[in-house]
């Protein structure tokens, strides 16, 4: 979906939660004008009236209303999970996919391993042992080390 489409709904959600422009501008921070055009663009791209405007009111429409029973819970959702993954950010985690020959495993992954880990605990790590060439990339793993100990990252 085009970003525009998404802040177009944002604005929509805003209108029909506020029950008005006013509101929704402010809560927004942009002018009413703009508003008021954005919501006018969506009607347009979509080829249905949203909301039902007078001087004094904003009502929805049946489509409307059943747009704003739709995307409310997943633009929820995706907020929820930006603000989730933002708290990543603040503390290393996930999974390290590493390739290797088992000497090269035990020679230089698993002592430094045994350094690493205990500072961050959310950080898993998968060894696969291998003696092929692997192409790191198309596998999805984080670093290889080839026959030689020379070692690859992606």
């Amino acid at each position: 979906m085009a970003r525009r489409n998404l802040d177009d709904l944002a604005a929509f959600l805003a209108v029909a939660e506020q029950r008005g422009f006013t509101a929704a501008a402010v809560k927004l921070g942009v002018s009413q004008s703009a508003l008021s055009q954005t919501i006018r663009g969506l009607e347009a791209r979509l080829g249905t009236r949203l909301l039902a405007r007078t001087t004094r009111s904003v009502a929805l429409t049946e489509a409307g209303e059943r747009l704003l029973r739709t995307v409310r819970p997943r633009l929820e959702e995706i907020e929820a999970e930006l603000a989730a993954l933002g708290g990543m950010r603040d503390k290393p985690g996930g999974t390290i996919r590493l390739t290797s020959t088992e000497n090269a495993a035990e020679a230089v992954l698993w002592p430094a391993l045994a350094r690493f880990l205990p500072d961050y605990p959310d950080i898993k790590v998968e060894i696969v042992i291998d003696y092929g060439l692997t192409d790191i990339v198309a596998e999805r793993y984080d670093a290889g080390c080839d026959s030689a100990s020379r070692w690859r990252r992606t």
